[in-house]
């Protein structure tokens, strides 16, 4: 959304950014001398312009789903984590290997992003024994649910 479209809009208007990076609202150009900036609340602004129009600029144009939202920063790390590997995996993947579809991640990945992430709650996992693999029915090396769990 850049300036031009910005200062088109109708006064009263609310702009926020649900896209995927925080690059999608030009924010820069309007902080300048013309325009007034006037904070309502945590992440609420006004943006005024010399006529009186106002418009109410969400997260100052960041991703209100994760500014905004009650997701901990924690889960928003899991998530960017798993989105990174997977964007690997389909870099790396030989031509042909996914079509275009939806897949489920393998629940190794989805087991090491977690396993990344231990250390925040100072939790320390350990090899199951011959005794308890068996018992579950699960191999030492994970993935530790069983094949009819969904994550």
């Amino acid at each position: 959304v850049t300036r031009d479209n910005m200062d088109k809009m109708k006064n009263g208007c609310i702009v926020c950014n649900m896209g995927h990076s925080n690059t999608e609202i030009d924010v820069l150009s309007l902080k300048t001398a013309d325009l007034t900036w006037e904070k309502v609340r945590s992440q609420v602004d006004h943006i005024i312009w010399p006529s009186g129009k106002r418009m109410v600029l969400l997260a100052e144009g960041r991703r209100v789903n994760l500014s905004c939202s009650s997701v901990p920063s924690f889960v928003v790390s899991i998530t960017a984590a798993t989105q990174a590997l997977a964007l690997i995996e389909l870099f790396n993947a030989p031509a042909g290997r996914y079509k275009a579809d939806v897949y489920l991640m393998p629940k190794l990945m989805d087991e090491f992003v977690s396993s990344l992430h231990l250390a925040s709650f100072e939790a320390h996992l350990t090899e199951l024994s011959d005794e308890q693999a068996k018992y579950m029915g699960l191999s030492k090396a994970g993935p530790f649910k069983p094949n009819y769990y969904r994550y």
